[in-house]
Order: C-alpha cells, then structure tokens, then sequence
C-alpha cells in the first residue's frame, strides 16, 4: 500500500508540474471547493439538510470569498459545518499555495520554481517587491488583523447581550470572513440588525478595507517602515488615490440619491458610506435590504463592484489599477499621445494589453452570465444583473433572488464565483492556453479601420 500511494503521488506531482500555472489555479482552486462540497454533504456537519448543489454552491461562494447563499448557514450547517465554511474562505482568502509556501520557506528558507510561477501567476506584483517577502506579509498581516477584528467582535457582541459561547464562536467567524471580504454571515439579516450600531460598522469596515486594499499595499507599508529609503510603488499609489476618489463619490450618491437611506436620519451618513465599502471592498454585508434601492442606485452598485479594489487582495472586481490603465489608454488617445501615461508615468504596453483584455473578457461574462440567467429564469432584469455582477465580482450582496433561481440559474452564478475567484484572464488561459509557436510568424499582417 505505501509503495502504491508514493506511486500515485509520484505521478500527481508530475501531472501538476506538466500543466501550465494557469491550469495549476484552476484545478487547485477546483480541488477546494470539491472537498468542502463533500465535507459540507456528510450529516455531521448538518442541523437541517439540503441538497447536494446547495452544498456545492455554498462551497464555491465560500472558497471564491463571494457570500452568496441559497440556504441559511446558520439554519442549516451546525459548529462542524460552520467550521468547514470558514476553513474554505480562509483558503480561498490568501490564495492556493501561499500557507503551504509560507511553511516551506519558514522551514527550508527556499522556494522551488513550481512554487514561485504559481504564486506569480495568482498574484501580479510590481517588481520593486519580491515573492517571498510578498508571502510573509500576507500571512502575518492576516493573522494579525483577523485576530485584532476577533477580539473587537467579541467586545461588540457581548455588548449586544450574546452569550460568551456564542460571542466567541461569532467573532471568529465573521472576523474570517470579513478580512477575507466573504460575507458568510451566521445572521440571517446579515448585519441589518447592527445597521445603527457604530463599533460593528468599524469593525466590518476596517478589517474589509485592510483586506480589499491588497497585500501588495500592505507589503510596500511595511517595507517603507523598515527602509526609509523606500518609496512606494506606483501600483500603491493608483490604488490608494482610486479607493478614496472611488468611495468618497460612491458615499455621497448613496447618501443624497437613495431614498432608502435618506429615510434612516439618525445614521444616514453611517449606513451610506457602509453601503459603498460593501460594494467596493467586495466585503458583501448590508445593513439595509439591497432590493428596495431605486434602479439608479442599483446601478452605481453594480459599477462599484464591477471595479471592486486592489489586486492581489481579497476584493474581486477588474481592479482598481485596471480601471485607470483603461482610462489612461482613452486619456492618452483623446490627447493625440503615442505614449500611454498617467500621474506623469508611462504604463507599459504589457500592461496595458492584460487590462484591456481583462476589462474586455470581463464585460462580455457578465453580458452572456446575465442573458443566461435571464433567458431561464422569469425574475427582473436589474435584480439578475445584479445578482451575476455580485457572483463575478465576488461581492455576495443580493436583492434576495438567489435562492428563486432554478437549477441551471444556480449552476451558472456557481461558475461565475468560480470565474471571479480565479480571475478571467487565468480563468480564460486555463482553458484555451496552448503552447507557444511559430504560428505567429507566419501570419499575415493587415490593417483595420478602427
């Protein structure tokens, strides 16, 4: 018997080493969701039973960060199953392979070549900052931030009245989910019954705002402190400078447009700006039901999870830094600018090529998950728009048409979290990559009238 295991695994490992980074993601991350699937089956884990594609999409929501749900967790999973939905965000919030690579350097000090093209692949860093310092920053600063928002739970929830058992158990989770940007919650509502409780809305915002502004930009902090020296990079900057301009707009639509909001006087300004960081950190809490905003509304929160944040972080989304690569290239073009730049620097081309590629395949999902959905399933179009932006970007808010949809519905905003979790253009090159070859060459060139 061992003589066979180490056989098979032999062969696995030479399997994993012939697929391309791309397809070791896509198969990885598959992996995850596979496992929870079956772990979230087994009865132990139940309180009230479902069927097997509700444990499957809760699985794909949980590993993918997204928060979307078709059965109450509290309702349906018990402690062990909670427990198993809270390993997977965990997961599927810092990245396939980057704990296991973090042990491996903690203990060898050296990363193989397999490791680091994955890692490479998962995670697009500029080049003044190393993978291996990368990796130290994601684990410790999750580690440090998930057990600050624990402790700032637990105070919050024993101050509500909730048993010391359950306040444990409660903060721990939703401190998880909440630094992974995943909005798996154990309350039914969400967070509608806390929507005028300050200190809970501080805690879901920061720990949301430290995970969705992206590791890169912690890891460029924490490289400024050690080294003076250090300035931060232009990826940072973007980043930073499109968060605040991104959330201060987004904020004040939601607060003078929104009908809903504008009703509760008491924390008006609180409740909008939450509304906005849900949206763009990708986090997916609501303190108000998102299926009574007027269609305007709906749609600045489409456009805000559409872009979601950082790279590299826990939020979904094209990216911020997409965003302005996209603008810059239409800036450049209007100006009559060979040279595509923005806050006084050229971006390079390579650069550009993977955002409007990545804003381009982007679009035409949520365009085809949208027809799909709609083509089978009799609900409003906005509130199915919604819905597949919320799947793609990984946000998990909803107007509350997740559990009406039939089984194909469900199938395909599984396959949208998946695709949102992955990336589109990992997603895209697991699938259609091929080998390199000299096909290119003998290619004919010809103009086009554009």
């Amino acid at each position: 018997m061992p003589n066979s295991f180490q056989r098979l695994a032999k062969k696995y490992k030479l399997l994993k080493q012939g697929w391309t980074p791309q397809q070791n993601l896509f198969y990885g991350f598959l992996t995850y969701i596979l496992i929870g699937a079956i772990l979230l089956s087994l009865p132990i884990a139940h309180k009230n039973s479902a069927v097997i594609l509700d444990h499957f999409f809760i699985a794909t929501s949980a590993v993918s960060t997204t928060g979307l749900v078709t059965v109450s967790i509290f309702d349906t999973y018990n402690g062990f199953g909670q427990f198993v939905i809270m390993a997977l965000i965990q997961l599927g919030g810092i990245g396939y392979l980057t704990f296991t690579t973090f042990m491996l350097l903690s203990t060898t000090r050296k990363m193989t070549l397999w490791h680091k093209k994955i890692l490479s692949t998962e995670f697009t860093l500029p080049k003044t900052i190393k993978i291996t310092d990368f990796l130290k920053s994601v684990i410790l600063f999750t580690i440090i931030m998930e057990l600050i928002g624990a402790i700032l739970f637990f105070i919050a929830f024993k101050n509500e009245g909730m048993q010391t058992g359950e306040a444990l158990w409660s903060s721990i989770f939703h401190s998880v989910s909440t630094f992974c940007t995943a909005g798996f919650s154990l309350f039914n509502d969400s967070f509608m019954g806390y929507a005028d409780n300050g200190f809970v809305n501080f805690i879901i915002s920061m720990l949301a705002i430290c995970g969705s502004l992206g590791f890169i930009v912690i890891t460029d902090f924490g490289m400024m402190i050690k080294n003076r020296s250090h300035k931060l990079s232009f990826t940072t900057k973007i980043v930073l400078y499109g968060f605040v301009i991104l959330l201060t707009v987004g904020t004040a639509f939601f607060y003078f447009l929104e009908p809903t909001i504008a009703e509760s006087t008491d924390s008006r300004f609180l409740t909008a700006f939450f509304q906005c960081m849900t949206a763009m950190t990708t986090v997916g809490f609501n303190t108000v039901d998102f299926g009574m905003f007027t269609q305007a509304m709906m749609l600045i929160c489409i456009f805000l999870m559409y872009i979601g944040a950082s790279p590299s972080g826990t939020a979904g989304g094209i990216k911020i830094t997409t965003l302005t690569a996209v603008f810059a290239i239409m800036k450049s073009r209007l100006r009559g600018r060979k040279n595509i730049t923005f806050l006084g620097r050229q971006i390079p081309y390579e650069r550009l090529y993977i955002a409007t590629s990545a804003f381009i395949f982007y679009t035409i999902i949520i365009v085809f998950g949208t027809f799909l959905i709609t083509l089978t399933n009799d609900l409003k179009f906005e509130d199915i728009l919604f819905e597949v932006s919320s799947a793609l970007g990984t946000v998990g808010i909803s107007t509350g048409i997740t559990g009406d949809l039939n089984t194909f519905g469900k199938f395909v905003v599984i396959l949208l979290m998946f695709i949102g979790r992955l990336g589109v253009l990992t997603f895209g090159l697991a699938i259609w990559s091929k080998t390199m070859s000299n096909e290119e060459e003998r290619l004919l060139k010809e103009d086009i009238a554009v």
